[in-house]
């Protein structure tokens, strides 16, 4: 079926893009620029935070505040610590596979890190994770995965990508990889699998 499965972690592997949208909709609405946890989903879910804070200052013709991210992953990892659980199965999952896998996660090294140590995959998949902090561009860019399947010696065609946002499903089709939308996760809705 493939060489190489490329799982997300937010959202795929653990279910933390709920909390990361609601924590993020609470921090965004404190600095002034008003969010639900659900536009943060629709906006935001699946991209890097350098893309974010580009979405946001276009749309809102300012930029975040320097002390926006430093926050947000502060009260972010206090969720993580006190909700955070992996997806149904996905240990049992990642155990079984045949083909090798690896993380390619918009998300930041030590929030990967955290996540699937909290969870009890990361021995599971280490050492082979990547963020979008080791590209250039990220989500919908297919440069993540790219990255990925270049440092796991396989072709990107015979890539499968397990994704649970749009910027995923997108930089996995510009990497000429096969994606499957996921929808498992706590931020799942109707209308997000529809995009998908």
């Amino acid at each position: 079926m493939a060489d190489l499965i490329v799982f997300d972690c937010d959202g795929v592997l653990v279910d933390s893009e709920i909390l990361a949208c609601r924590i993020g909709a609470a921090e965004l609405t404190r600095h002034g620029f008003p969010h639900r946890a659900a536009e943060v989903v629709e906006r935001y879910c699946g991209v890097a935070e350098s893309t974010m804070s580009e979405i946001v200052a276009r749309d809102w013709g300012r930029p975040l505040p320097e002390d926006f991210w430093p926050g947000f992953r502060a009260h972010l990892e206090v969720a993580l610590r006190a909700e955070l659980a992996p997806m149904a199965h996905a240990a049992e999952v990642i155990a079984t596979l045949t083909p090798p896998a690896c993380v390619a996660s918009s998300s930041r090294p030590e929030r990967i890190r955290l996540s699937l140590e909290l969870t009890g995959l990361h021995d599971l998949l280490a050492p082979h994770l990547f963020s979008a902090t080791m590209v250039a561009n990220g989500k919908p860019a297919p440069d993540l995965f790219l990255l990925a399947a270049a440092r796991m010696g396989v072709d990107p065609a015979d890539c499968l990508v397990i994704e649970d946002s749009v910027a995923g499903i997108r930089a996995a089709v510009a990497a000429a990889m096969r994606p499957i939308g996921f929808v498992g996760g706590g931020h799942a809705t109707p209308a997000l699998a529809e995009r998908l």
